[in-house]
């Protein structure tokens, strides 16, 4: 299983200098090859010696093999894209982790040499970076210089237990896991999200009256910069509860028409069609895959509405579940219970 990790870069104005040089030439070079292979309507064999541009023969070699894939993609769509976005790519043999320092190689009066930038590491992503490293690619964004290191995670043994897992994910109550031994529990905070967008959106008024572009630009990011980390919370919290209780299979709503099937009101409408329900599946999942634990989807039709006692189908009143046998429980919980049985459509190995 492969993932993206992305670490914070600190370089000094010389090698800030040294970095901005290296993405302009890079992604230069690559428009330049990507047209000789298109004017020569195949992929050219080239080396480094073949590529001018003021870069390590490390970087060009990199360049090439990107060229080779986007004319590829040339080939299949017809269409010639022009890469605009400063990048530069090194592969796993030319650069060099340690502590809070990454090494690769630059040319610095026309010989290569390796430059030591200081970044900010987490202590979850020091573990990732245990494993099998790949490609270093180093953007700028937001006026913040990005490193992104492709690793290969070994996917843990699958679990065996009988234990599986129900998850309903929602906007009142971000996600709601009961298993099929009785076990249940609420993660994150609605109302506490719908207030912070809430802000956001106020400050983004204020600012769109001044027209203050940028000032809007950098205020939307750092709204999905707290989304994110709040789905990257509620999904590693989620996962831990699984692990604890020794589940084995978790199960999910197939979310490929989330607008459609998800339980909503006019108010909430608004926010429903911008609330990452897929990305924040998609981090269970790979939080649970490497724990060893099984994900599948499900058919999310009547999950909320269905009695799990008698199959009678009922509409909750706000939160609350009540059905005429009898059972009585908070609406979500319905969902996640009937999710644990409902008939699987989809599954992720």
């Amino acid at each position: 299983m492969e993932q993206t990790v992305k670490i914070k870069r600190l370089p000094t104005k010389e090698q800030e200098y040294h970095l901005i040089h290296i993405s302009r030439e890079y992604i230069k070079t690559v428009n330049t090859l990507v047209a000789d292979m298109v004017k020569a309507e195949k992929i050219l064999k080239l080396s480094s010696k073949d590529v001018h541009g003021s870069m390590p023969s490390a970087v060009k070699n990199q360049a090439i093999r990107d060229a080779k894939s986007v004319y590829r993609k040339v080939k299949k769509l017809k269409i010639v894209p022009i890469l605009k976005k400063p990048v530069c790519i090194w592969n796993n043999q030319n650069y060099k982790i340690k502590d809070n320092i990454i090494e690769f190689p630059v040319l610095q009066d026309g010989k290569s040499n390796r430059i030591a930038v200081r970044v900010a590491i987490t202590e979850y992503q020091r573990i990732l970076l245990k494993n099998q490293l790949g490609t270093l690619r180093i953007t700028k964004k937001s006026n913040k210089w990005i490193a992104q290191i492709a690793v290969k995670i070994p996917e843990s043994s699958p679990k065996k237990s009988d234990v599986v897992m129900g998850v309903d994910l929602g906007l009142k109550v971000p996600a709601v896991a009961v298993t099929n031994i009785g076990k249940t529990k609420f993660f994150g905070n609605g109302r506490q999200n719908k207030y912070i967008r809430r802000k956001f959106k106020s400050k983004r008024h204020e600012l769109g009256k001044s027209k203050k572009l940028n000032a809007i630009g950098k205020l939307n990011d750092k709204e999905q910069r707290w989304v994110k980390d709040q789905d990257h919370k509620i999904s590693r919290a989620l996962v831990d509860f699984a692990i604890k209780n020794n589940v084995s299979v978790i199960r999910l709503e197939k979310l490929s028409n989330i607008r459609n099937t998800a339980r909503t009101s006019r108010k909430n409408e608004k926010n429903l069609h911008t609330w990452l329900f897929y990305r924040l599946a998609l981090y269970i999942e790979y939080k649970a895959k490497l724990a060893g634990i099984k994900v599948e989807y499900v058919d999310p039709k009547y999950t909320s509405q269905i009695c799990p006692m008698c199959g009678k189908r009922n509409h909750a009143k706000d939160r609350k579940y009540q059905c005429s046998c009898g059972f009585k429980t908070h609406r979500d919980r319905v969902a996640g219970i009937n999710i644990i049985h409902a008939p699987v459509i989809d599954e992720v190995a």
